[in-house]
């Protein structure tokens, strides 16, 4: 059985919830080399994902684009092969056939422009988000970088 008077408070305070947690005992992190710099890769990491997001876009926009026209191709070919069935007599069945691929492939290209066309609304919103970040927080980086005083870490100022 426990000893009493180890789980009774020794002090008459009580904990409230606005109250500084008690300090640990144990040691301080150790520091380490992406501690010590994470403030200054924030800015920089932070805008070279934003920046190959906007080229993601982009490039998923122009490969949507080959796809579209390549499908309007697959789907002429389809056509012109239905009409070349039916000048040679083959049965109606596999006529109809041909012309529903075609009409698949129809909407793989109208599907392929509708993507295509989100693709660029996303490229042109990172754009947008690239340029707010860098008139936002570009001024704070560079002062930042040209002061000869180590900065205190993100959210030191923080108003609590």
């Amino acid at each position: 059985m426990p000893d009493p008077a180890a789980i009774e408070p020794t002090s008459d305070h009580t904990i409230s919830d606005n109250a500084p947690a008690p300090a640990s005992n144990h040691a301080p992190d150790r520091p380490t080399w992406s501690g010590a710099i994470a403030g200054i890769l924030n800015f920089v990491t932070l805008s070279l994902r934003i920046l190959a997001l906007a080229a993601a876009a982009a490039l998923l926009k122009e490969q949507l684009h080959l796809l579209k026209a390549r499908m309007h191709d697959d789907a002429a070919r389809a056509r012109r092969l239905a009409e070349h069935l039916a000048q040679a007599g083959v049965d109606q069945h596999f006529q109809a056939q041909t012309l529903e691929v075609a009409a698949a492939f129809e909407r793989v290209a109208e599907a392929s422009g509708e993507l295509a066309d989100a693709a660029d609304g996303m490229e042109a919103d990172a754009n947008g988000v690239r340029d707010a970040h860098q008139a936002e927080y570009g001024g704070i980086y560079e002062v930042a970088q040209a002061s000869p005083y180590a900065q205190p870490k993100p959210g030191f100022n923080a108003v609590r």
